[in-house]
């Protein structure tokens, strides 16, 4: 958030036995000011002396809880904006910031309420109305996302940023069209945009007749040289090269790309071995399935990202006793709040070390009430964050009635996949795909948790092939639905006729009907997936031994 740049609440006179008005009218001036600059701090510091002297000011509350947010101390966040709501409901700009607060804490139920009640309210500014579509978003709440986007770009529609937010919005509902002309429009708004201009290559298949590459070549030859503009027009370039079929130089736009966030980030892949490590010796089998909390409500579908997870999410919410609830993060959260660890990290060796005091029940039971109410009005419910791989001992601890489905690709093209994506940039769960090596050695960790899990918890994992779904789709789709105890229905055959909203990078290519265009992807790259081949080899995985068997 770049800055409040919303209405705060003018001070009244307030009659005090000490002090000047003027004074206390001066100094919340001035931490409204910061607050508007995204000046946390300074805000934070001159809203201080003011809560004791006017605590039942909403302004006051209001501008401390902000401030909070910003410095991430989001307990008292939450505090301040609660307080800020109770003393004036009638702020739809208090309740989206509440709303915020507790989605950034993981509280998606309350966030998803207080953003509701804002969006409802009307009367919104269009700051107000995009932070609902955010939050919204984030909680997997997608048509009133869409809605509050398109009332932020209402509110001003020259203001790129929203332009863009709605477009994403649109796509993830599958309104490719509308998607694509709102990506323009943001564009021809603002060509600096940089993400944009990878959303739009991303929309569809280009063309050597249809495309963007000259556009795209002349930004790069302009602004590359920064880092963000580097990032996002390199890989809106080898996008489209891979889909005229130049794959050489597609391959070293996407390196070029990603190498802008791989000298930021200084990833080191000994620091996930050593927590891969951590979790492998926690649950080394004597400590599987305690007495955790009975719920048979949660599909976890998990694995490497770019197997085929959406694919398989998308199947099981084609059953009509099944919902999607999207990616979610709220059992990595209620893990992190309950192990009582202090650290900002969610998943780190001292929350592993904290596990064998946990208690379970009570995980799993925060878990099942936090994904209320985007829950609950079926049967079982998807949870398809790829990364609850490293939880599947949390998991079946927790919640031993759960189902757990873990995707497999093949090794290479599961690499290149990871590669190829660009993640969530903010998220430290990713930091190991800025590199092509970095994501084979993070590959070898990964098998090597599967297998420990594997050995651990058997006949509790169910494992689907992507290869195999795609080469007998439907034995393979009865087979998991078998797994899952739910009896068949044919249209999980039929998953890409599914509306439902997804918000994942494949949210393009689970509208189509099922292809093998993507097998063996990585041969098309040629001898730059030599040095990728050669580490998974050495490391034990089953690769060919040259590029051309």
């Amino acid at each position: 958030m770049a800055g409040y740049k919303g209405g705060v609440e003018k001070m009244a006179k307030i009659l005090r036995p000490n002090g000047s008005d003027d004074q206390v009218r001066a100094l919340y001036a001035q931490a409204v000011q910061a607050l508007n600059q995204a000046q946390w701090k300074d805000a934070a510091r001159l809203i201080e002396p003011l809560l004791p002297l006017v605590s039942d000011h909403a302004g006051v509350q209001f501008v401390a809880g902000v401030a909070a947010l910003g410095l991430n101390d989001l307990r008292a966040a939450v505090a301040h904006l609660r307080t800020a709501v109770r003393l004036n409901p009638s702020r739809p700009d208090y309740l989206a910031q509440l709303a915020r607060a507790y989605a950034t804490s993981g509280g998606m139920r309350e966030a998803t309420e207080a953003a509701v009640r804002a969006l409802d309210a009307g009367n919104t500014d269009a700051l107000t109305s995009d932070t609902l579509g955010v939050v919204l978003t984030r909680c997997n709440e997608h048509a009133l996302a869409a809605r509050a986007f398109a009332q932020a770009v209402e509110l001003l529609p020259k203001r790129a940023g929203y332009r863009y937010n709605l477009a994403t919005s649109l796509l993830f509902a599958g309104d490719m069209e509308a998607a694509e002309q709102e990506y323009q429009k943001c564009i021809e708004l603002d060509p600096r945009q940089w993400r944009a201009h990878l959303s739009l290559s991303q929309l569809k298949k280009q063309s050597r007749q249809t495309n963007h590459l000259q556009c795209l070549h002349a930004l790069l030859d302009q602004y590359g040289k920064e880092p963000e503009a580097g990032l996002y027009l390199n890989l809106a370039v080898a996008k489209e090269l891979e889909d005229i079929g130049d794959y050489p130089a597609s391959f070293d736009h996407l390196v070029a790309g990603k190498r802008q966030v791989a000298l930021s980030r200084r990833y080191k892949s000994q620091d996930d071995a050593d927590l891969f490590a951590a979790l492998i010796a926690e649950f080394d089998g004597r400590k599987v399935e305690a007495k955790g909390f009975a719920s048979s409500e949660p599909l976890f579908v998990l694995g490497m990202p770019r197997t085929g997870t959406t694919l398989v999410e998308r199947i099981l919410s084609s059953h009509p006793m099944v919902h999607s609830a999207g990616e979610l993060m709220n059992f990595p959260m209620a893990v992190r709040r309950l192990s009582g660890a202090t650290g900002r990290t969610l998943l780190d060796r001292d929350v592993v070390a904290r596990s064998a005091a946990m208690d379970w029940a009570a995980v799993g039971e925060l878990y099942v009430r936090s994904t209320r109410p985007g829950t609950g009005h079926t049967p079982h419910f998807v949870d398809k964050l790829p990364h609850n791989f490293q939880y599947v001992g949390h998991i079946l601890n927790a919640l031993p009635g759960a189902k757990i489905i873990l995707l497999r690709r093949d090794p290479m093209d599961t690499c290149l996949g990871n590669f190829r994506q660009l993640f969530a940039v903010e998220s430290s769960f990713y930091d190991y795909s800025y590199d092509l090596l970095d994501v084979g050695r993070y590959y070898l960790q990964f098998e090597r948790l599967m297998q420990h899990w594997m050995s651990a918890f058997p006949g509790r994992i169910f494992q689907v092939c992507y290869e195999d779904l795609v080469g007998d789709q439907e034995a393979v789709t009865r087979g998991l639905i078998d797994h899952c105890g739910l009896p068949w229905d044919e249209a999980c055959l039929r998953f890409h006729e599914n509306e439902a909203p997804t918000a994942t990078a494949s949210a393009v290519q689970v509208r189509e009907p099922l292809h093998p265009r993507f097998l063996q992807r990585w041969r098309r790259y040629g001898a730059a997936m030599e040095p990728l081949r050669a580490l998974l080899g050495e490391g034990g995985i089953s690769v060919p031994q040259s590029l051309s068997d």
